[in-house]
């Protein structure tokens, strides 16, 4: 029998949850607005930033009765065995249900950027590498595996993934990003969004907005950003994330925008994500964002006050501890500084969010699955082969000049460098080992994670590998980076580069390496990041790039070497040719390429979307259904490619806008379709992508984006600077303009044809 109108699960969830809220005390609402963070302030190094200056002690027997609205990390913060993690979740939300008056439990939410944050638990490539794979089917599958693999053991919450397009590759977060173009991005991040969203566990887009686009590639730098660039190049992941992927959480930035704190960004996170976007899910603070609003932007002189600036902006739930939105929001309220109603707002968002999450129902259990069996494994073979695939599909091939690879099974082979037999050159940040295990050496890492050595060594059982360039035939040379925290490495979060040279001494040692044999040296890079290679361009045989490509990159990364893999991968940021204080992206408008205004050129080396295949593809027959089409109309643009190789191989069809004319500077060219072929030798496939006018349109003035009449052509390329062939098209008509509701993907079909 149900006593309330929120207990009955007929009932729609808006009216649940508001009956709920119409009976909770200032106390109880306030306290579904906290978290609790269990062990965050032991002894280890800082996993969040400042988190020991910042962490409290809670007295929980104090806050339980009230409820409680989160709980942060119970798996990501020490390394717990998940059967036993699974029943201490469990046995706390006993406790929380049972200690407040209607029994509701925490909202748990861990990190799960490369794979579900544990200990034991599969580490996926990471989001730099999904970039590479051009394959967001795939992302999708593994986003849901991931979910699968949380839900299993009581988590409700993932925050992931990050939607921060490249700007500024010395950035340390520039590994947890997917790619330096807002299509590449913005489809990637989408798919892994209904990828967890579709097995119930809600998704946390990260970090809104502009964080990766700080001066001079600081972590938390303020970003002096104007309002096309925002709106073109930085806001399009998280409009199609949230309208395409489903996305029902967000997190707010470190960042200042133009000296206004993201957290206390009323037009961003109200205006904008709430009234023009239709948003209704939560909004969360990045860890101890509130506090920053205070300590860090001096844009509050208390606690108190840093809750009602952020609580006001629309920051719903204060993350990863209670300081702001606890007792001194409380007397705030009660003082009549902060509006109840504000309280209010925030709190139907959580219990909506609770109640869509079954936390609510009578029946509601806090046992998942998991807390009843003797072991959970976190890493089953389905999940490796997983992590196998998109490893395998993220590894580019940047240069085989020299014709040296696939390796010869019976060569003698030199494997040398600080990475050839180093777990750390595949783990990026946010994987468990990197971000905790550091920790704590005298655990195991929990999962198996084979070495490029090791993984050479069993896919060439006929070659003789050695440490020695003297006595071999061919060189592996394996670069890279180390993930770490707060510059406790040369790539991940707070660690961030002064210039893109080759970190820890490396530059120097693939020199003398060059210097010393005259045998082929392949460079084998595993990094979080792109490093300037121009000093070496025409002196490496052949150059592999993987960025940090999880448990099963050794494997990957080898079968690439020896052709079992043919490469597939594509560069989702550009590869620099210098290491200075240029940093550059693709998308720039024609002063932003080389010219005679200045002397410094920054045309790469590698551009964004280039990568080699072991076989060779020929584009034929392009075209368009029509030469003209109307500013609201789409037309079909068509390419056939052919296999004209020995062996079975994947080509990436790439689909750039040229704008020839505009009002404003444009982009010379900007990706706006693109698709893998998969072909057989000698096999061919139509392409057909399906352009609608609307992916076009761009930002004329804050707030006012158009489509214009006018030629465009459409570039069908391999990446952003080898264009295959060109189509002109004619928009015709009237201008328009367009807002959340336009068309933001292109359709690709790929058919393959009968021989």
């Amino acid at each position: 029998m149900h006593h309330h109108p929120w207990q009955d699960t007929s009932r729609p969830v808006e009216e649940r949850a508001a009956d709920l809220l119409s009976r909770m005390t200032l106390e109880e609402k306030l306290a579904q607005l906290s978290s609790v963070w269990p062990g965050s302030e032991s002894d280890g190094e800082d996993v969040a930033p400042l988190q020991h200056e910042v962490s409290e002690t809670v007295d929980l027997d104090a806050l339980l009765p009230h409820g409680l609205g989160q709980l942060t990390r119970p798996f990501g913060t020490a390394p717990v065995e998940p059967a036993e993690g699974a029943r201490a979740l469990a046995a706390f939300q006993t406790k929380v249900a049972a200690a407040n008056r209607f029994d509701i439990p925490a909202l748990a939410h861990e990190e799960c950027l490369t794979g579900f944050t544990a200990w034991q638990a599969t580490v996926f490539p990471t989001p730099l590498a999904w970039g590479a794979t051009f394959d967001p089917a795939l992302v999708r599958e593994m986003a849901a595996a991931i979910g699968d693999s949380m839900r299993s053991v009581g988590i409700h919450q993932g925050l992931s993934p990050v939607l921060d397009v490249v700007r500024d590759p010395r950035w340390g977060r520039t590994e947890e990003s997917i790619g330096e173009d807002p299509y590449l991005v913005a489809t990637v991040a989408t798919a892994y969004v209904a990828g967890l969203e579709s097995t119930g566990i809600v998704s946390t887009l990260k970090h809104f907005a502009g964080y990766s686009a700080s001066r001079g590639a600081r972590n938390h730098g303020p970003v002096s950003i104007g309002p096309r660039e925002l709106a073109d190049v930085i806001l399009p992941p998280f409009e199609m994330a949230l309208r395409e992927g489903g996305a029902r959480s967000v997190m707010h930035a470190y960042n200042d925008l133009d000296g206004v704190p993201a957290a206390a960004h009323t037009e961003l996170l109200t205006d904008l994500l709430r009234e023009e976007w239709g948003f209704d899910g939560t909004v969360v603070s990045d860890y101890f964002g509130v506090s920053f609003l205070e300590m860090a932007h001096r844009v509050a002189d208390s606690p108190a006050r840093a809750a009602a600036l952020a609580l006001a902006a629309g920051v719903d739930v204060e993350l990863p501890g209670l300081r702001c939105y606890g007792e001194p929001l409380l007397k705030a309220v009660r003082s009549g500084e902060v509006p109840e109603e504000l309280v209010d707002r925030a709190a139907l968002r959580v219990l909506r969010q609770k109640c869509e999450l079954g936390l609510l129902d009578p029946d509601w259990s806090a046992a998942p699955p998991a807390a009843s069996a003797d072991t959970v494994d976190l890493d089953p073979p389905a999940m490796r082969a997983l992590a196998r695939r998109v490893a395998e599909e993220s590894v580019v091939l940047l240069d085989n000049s020299g014709g040296a690879l696939p390796l010869h099974p019976t060569a003698r082979i030199a494997v040398v460098g600080p990475y050839a037999q180093e777990q750390a050159a595949m783990l990026g940040c946010y994987t468990f080992p990197r971000h905790v295990g550091v920790e704590h050496p005298e655990l195991p890492v929990g999962v198996e994670i084979p070495t490029l050595l090791d993984s050479l060594g069993a896919e060439l059982p006929g070659a003789v590998l050695t440490d020695s360039p003297a006595d071999a035939d061919i060189v592996i040379a394996a670069l890279g980076d180390r993930s770490g925290l707060f510059g406790r490495g040369t790539s991940g979060e707070g660690c961030d580069a002064a210039d893109l040279t080759l970190p820890d001494g490396q530059a120097a040692f693939l020199d003398a390496l060059l210097e010393s044999t005259d045998k082929p040296v392949v460079l084998v890079l595993l990094t979080g990041r792109p490093y300037a290679l121009g000093r070496w361009e025409g002196r490496l045989a052949a150059v592999v790039q993987a960025f940090f490509p999880g448990e099963e990159g050794g494997p990957a990364v080898a079968g690439v070497l020896t052709g079992r893999v043919n490469p597939s991968g594509r560069l989702p940021v550009s590869v620099p040719r210098g290491t200075g204080g240029q940093p550059w992206t693709y998308l720039v408008p024609p002063l932003g390429l080389k010219g005679d205004a200045s002397n410094i050129d920054p045309t790469p080396l590698y551009p964004f979307g280039h990568g080699l295949s072991y076989t060779s593809f020929e584009w034929e027959a392009a075209g368009a259904g029509a030469d003209a089409l109307p500013t609201d109309g789409s037309a079909e643009v068509r390419v056939t490619v052919r296999n004209t190789g020995e062996r079975a191989g994947t080509e990436v069809v790439q689909l750039y806008l040229h704008d020839p004319v505009a009002r404003v500077a444009r982009p010379v060219v900007q990706l706006v379709g693109y698709t893998r072929v998969t072909l057989e030798p000698g096999q061919a496939a139509e392409v057909v992508f399906d352009f609608h006018a609307d992916l076009a349109s761009y930002t004329v003035r804050p707030g006012q984006r158009i489509v214009e009449p006018g030629t465009v052509e459409l570039r069908l390329a391999a990446s952003s600077a080898d264009t295959r062939h060109t189509v002109p098209l004619t928009l015709t008509g009237p201008e328009r303009t367009v807002g959340f509701d336009r068309r933001m993907t292109c359709g690709a079909e790929v058919r393959v044809l009968q021989p």
